[in-house]
């Protein structure tokens, strides 16, 4: 900057110095008389306090400090994006009113800072907190599983075959402390479920977004527990819509009860541990059973594994678009015996819209 800067109450040196009253360290005010010669070479006499009368004629030259409005302006827009004014500035170049952003500087429904918003990194910061681990014990054994909490008091949103036949379930948050859940409702057809925490208040919820929005090519971040490893954060993007997918609907199906679809820990997941689902007419990771449904689903190539089943698919304004459940995994990993092979960028999400309007269903209880 090219401002000369002073503390308050210093004066410019470009004015002139005989109208300041002020005695210089050369010849300091005593309070006494004082004589000397004016302007014009004749002598004066002065009273106590007084000064040389001041000149006949007005200086030729005169340095005006002249401040470019350029600079002002600057100085404004970097003043304004001091203490909160940031957030303000960028939506309005953006186009947003002050509606759309919080005093705080979040977006409305989330907790992504204006910051952060569009990374994954301030994307998985903000939801990981609403990603829960599932433990479903049944006589089959133990499976693990996603999901997303949606109320303050515990009601958790995953998918139908992750509790399908479960005699227990037990949920993980974030900071590692257990709760154990209740099934609430469960929507087969559309293989969803909804629980709820025993004893839980005050938690962290996740934002449902909308995914009529959802466009080919949109970049999302998945979190789950794949394998049991909770909170894990990958990313990638949409691949394509409306995929015709079906699952196995209840725990009939040859994958052995509730384990269907998820990680097993140290061999006690229920079955092969696979993720049988249907696509096109062939069947992949396995026999998907008896019994199944069919769902248009969101395609990524977020990286899913077993484990990430009922956890969040989600936009980067840090909503949930869609609830991960289905995966493809090479065929011969379907002919082993232990855990299935990771994802190959085919990974399939229910739509959130499906979800939100099953909700009033779920928490009835009228699809169990």
């Amino acid at each position: 900057m090219t401002e000369n800067l002073r503390p308050s109450g210093a004066h410019s040196t470009d004015q002139d110095p005989t109208s300041y009253p002020y005695a210089s360290p050369s010849h300091p005010y005593d309070g006494a008389a004082h004589s000397g010669t004016a302007h014009d070479g004749t002598a004066y006499a002065g009273t106590a306090g007084g000064y040389p009368p001041p000149p006949p004629y007005a200086p030729t030259t005169r340095r005006k400090a002249k401040r470019p409005v350029a600079l002002l302006a600057a100085v404004a827009i970097a003043a304004g994006g001091i203490g909160g004014g940031t957030a303000t500035l960028v939506g309005q170049l953006n186009g947003q009113d002050s509606a759309a952003t919080g005093s705080s500087g979040v977006v409305n429904g989330t907790t992504v800072s204006q910051s952060s918003k569009g990374t994954v990194a301030g994307v998985a910061e903000a939801v990981s907190p609403a990603i829960v681990e599932i433990g479903a014990a049944s006589s089959a054994g133990r499976s693990t599983g996603s999901g997303v909490v949606i109320t303050e008091d515990g009601e958790i949103v995953t998918n139908n075959h992750v509790i399908s036949g479960a005699q227990q379930i037990q949920v993980t948050l974030s900071t590692g402390k257990t709760y154990t859940a209740d099934v609430v409702g469960t929507d087969p057809d559309k293989d969803l479920a909804l629980i709820k925490l025993r004893g839980a208040s005050g938690l962290k919820t996740a934002a449902l977004g909308d995914s009529s929005q959802v466009k080919v090519g949109d970049q999302v971040v998945a979190i789950g527990s794949p394998e049991g490893l909770t909170g894990t954060v990958t990313s990638g993007i949409v691949s394509a819509l409306d995929r015709d997918v079906t699952v196995a609907k209840d725990d009939s199906g040859s994958s052995g009860g509730s384990g269907q679809g998820q990680g097993g820990q140290g061999g006690q997941g229920g079955g092969s541990g696979q993720w049988p689902f249907e696509f096109g007419g062939q069947q992949f990771n396995g026999d998907t059973g008896e019994e199944t449904t069919t769902y248009k689903a969101l395609q990524t190539d977020a990286s899913l594994n077993p484990g990430n089943s009922g956890g969040a698919l989600i936009n980067m304004d840090g909503e949930i678009i869609g609830i991960n459940s289905a995966m493809y995994a090479p065929s011969s990993a379907a002919a082993g015996s232990g855990s299935s092979a990771g994802s190959v960028g085919l990974g399939f999400a229910i739509p959130v819209n499906t979800l939100k309007a099953d909700l009033d269903t779920l928490r009835a209880g009228d699809g169990s």
